[in-house]
């Protein structure tokens, strides 16, 4: 089969497309065909060298979306999709035609998307179901800060709480892409800027939940923005990794503070996430991302360099 692959760490120039055997099941994993794979920023990072556990020679690519030609009967033909914190760093990837993937990662695709919808699910939808629903127990009718609204994580967090019924403060320095889901499901924008935390006071009072997706040079202020026991995710540390906080502040309001990272979930764990978020996309609650740029395998080097160049939108490699 074709697939990229890196031997050595480094820009994505380093990125090899080449001819690999095809992986064959054994009793307990599939072999999925895959139609389409999305590139994350994680996936360029991967390929840097950013992640110690990381084994060479390896096909990246954790996001994928396709169709089972070998495994139990019940589900060969099935139309899947899938991702993982494991695949593309310590077993092979969805940069390629096909990937063997555990039984339990087997999860059914919505309908109502194509492969390369779907594709673009994975990372973004799983962090943020991870921790919005998962660890703070967002619930219908409250209030959520999303800190980095217009990006991936943002956008996903975004569609999720305002399926669940909640209201949307979006926080980020420029408003997000108009047309996009994000864009069209936040109540109220926020800039990210010395005013954030007054004007966000001002507008709630103190929201239930914060959602920082920034982290790093935003989490004084995510911390600064819940009510008394409202709850804050972090999910990165842009710009910094470590921090100052006043901890007087933060017990006397009895702050939650969660980190939620899905690279810990390998396929197999993600499977019941993705799972979760099917009914959302087939009742039209949930829409796919916009998908900026679509590649063929055999220009896999650039759909990375659009991803490195920071493209706004999601983009994939049809194989």
């Amino acid at each position: 089969m074709k697939a990229l692959q890196f031997k050595s760490f480094g820009t994505p120039d380093v990125l090899e497309y080449v001819d690999v055997p095809t992986p064959e099941r054994d009793s307990s994993s599939a072999i999925v065909q895959v139609r389409s794979a999305s590139v994350n920023p994680s996936d360029v990072k991967n390929v840097s060298g950013h992640f110690d556990h990381t084994v060479r020679p390896r096909i990246p690519g954790r996001d994928f979306s396709g169709v089972v030609v070998d495994g139990p009967s019940e589900w060969v033909g099935k139309e899947v999709w899938g991702t993982g914190g494991d695949i593309g760093f310590t077993r092979d990837g969805t940069h390629a035609q096909f990937i063997k993937v555990p039984l339990p990662a087997l999860a059914r695709k919505p309908e109502a998307l194509t492969h390369d919808e779907a594709s673009a699910i994975g990372v973004n939808f799983v962090v943020a179901w991870l921790g919005t629903v998962s660890y703070a127990q967002l619930q219908a009718g409250e209030t959520i800060a999303v800190i980095g609204a217009g990006g991936g994580v943002g956008g996903a967090v975004t569609q999720i709480a305002k399926a669940r019924g909640c209201r949307v403060i979006g926080i980020d320095i420029a408003a997000p892409v108009a047309g996009s889901p994000a864009a069209e499901l936040i109540d109220e924008y926020v800039p990210f800027d010395d005013n954030t935390v007054s004007r966000v006071r001002e507008l709630t009072g103190g929201v239930d939940v914060v959602y920082d997706s920034v982290g790093g040079v935003a989490f004084e202020t995510a911390l600064h923005l819940p009510k008394r026991r409202g709850r804050v995710v972090e999910i990165s540390a842009t710009g910094k990794r470590r921090v100052d906080f006043d901890i007087i502040d933060f017990y006397h309001n009895e702050t939650q503070l969660f980190g939620a990272d899905s690279a810990k979930l390998g396929a197999a764990e993600s499977a019941p996430l993705m799972s979760a978020l099917v009914e959302g996309f087939e009742s039209g609650k949930l829409r796919a991302p916009v998908i900026a740029h679509r590649f063929d395998l055999a220009h896999g080097q650039d759909a990375y360099r659009a991803v490195a160049a920071g493209t706004a939108g999601r983009v994939v490699i049809n194989m």
